[in-house]
């Protein structure tokens, strides 16, 4: 992700700001705006760290990131876009726009994100259908309060280049159990080294790690709708439906059959 136009967003008194990216090695340093941001993911996860929580943008779903709030951004996904629009606020605005959340897109938001894409930098009024777009998409927002996501999508992510390695590894691996000494011997470090690594760095230990990036790519296959939810347990690494429902419960609080529900029956 090109840098200097997180400088830019804030140059000038505009409305709106936007900056549409494709899906690569997408990461950032810890930056704030003036305007709040408006993240939709087309596809992958993004990771996004607010104030030491780490939060999971999945695909399909959009994050209301308030102005003036410290953030950065990171993913590893190699498929689909993430689209950024920065908008100004006022004080006395409804308190949606206060709040940091992750809602999901329905069908007309959806549409209306990617309408967008080939939209790039500052929109002023000038810009007269433009202008008026972003304002419509802007004033809706508060209505998509009953979208927000029922799931816990905090979950820990490792700071430590070792274990980002490993992570990396893992999530282009994640149909195959991978002990932790096997782990531990593709990369040249000790079981006992990394298990610490683990403990110091996430205070949790390689299993629970390891569940929580599969139930990752859970939430983006399931988003994706091109699996039953059997396919996608074997996809992310179970060998029963009953373990990935019980698992994926244990983390997010629902079953991965509710969460499908609510994805997929606005569409």
């Amino acid at each position: 992700m090109d840098q200097k136009f997180i400088k830019e967003v804030d140059q000038n008194n505009s409305e709106y700001y936007l900056h549409h990216v494709y899906l690569d090695t997408v990461e950032t340093e810890i930056h704030q705006h003036k305007k709040a941001q408006l993240l939709y993911a087309e596809g992958g996860i993004v990771h996004i760290f607010i104030n030491d929580k780490h939060w999971y943008l999945p695909a399909r779903c959009f994050m209301w990131i308030p102005a003036n709030t410290d953030h950065s951004i990171l993913t590893y996904s190699k498929n689909g876009d993430l689209y950024n629009f920065y908008f100004k606020t006022e004080e006395n605005e409804n308190e949606f726009y206060a709040k940091t959340n992750i809602y999901y897109a329905e069908d007309l938001l959806r549409e209306m994100f990617l309408y967008t894409k080939p939209w790039d930098g500052i929109i002023e009024e000038k810009d007269t259908a433009k202008y008026y777009f972003l304002k419509a998409i802007k004033a809706i927002l508060p209505e998509m309060e009953s979208n927000k996501l029922p799931i816990t999508i905090q979950h820990p992510f490792p700071k430590d280049q070792k274990l980002i390695e490993i992570a990396q590894f893992l999530m282009l691996n994640i149909e195959k159990n991978y002990t932790i000494d096997e782990i531990s011997k593709h990369f040249g470090i000790s079981s006992r080294t990394l298990s610490r690594k683990f403990k110091d760095n996430l205070g949790m230990n390689y299993v629970r790690f390891l569940r929580s990036l599969r139930i990752t790519k859970s939430l983006e296959l399931i988003a994706e709708n091109r699996y039953n939810m059997y396919e996608v347990a074997m996809l992310v690494g179970y060998n029963s439906l009953s373990s990935f429902s019980n698992i994926f419960q244990k983390v997010s609080g629902i079953r991965p059959t509710e969460y499908a529900q609510m994805l997929h029956k606005k569409r």
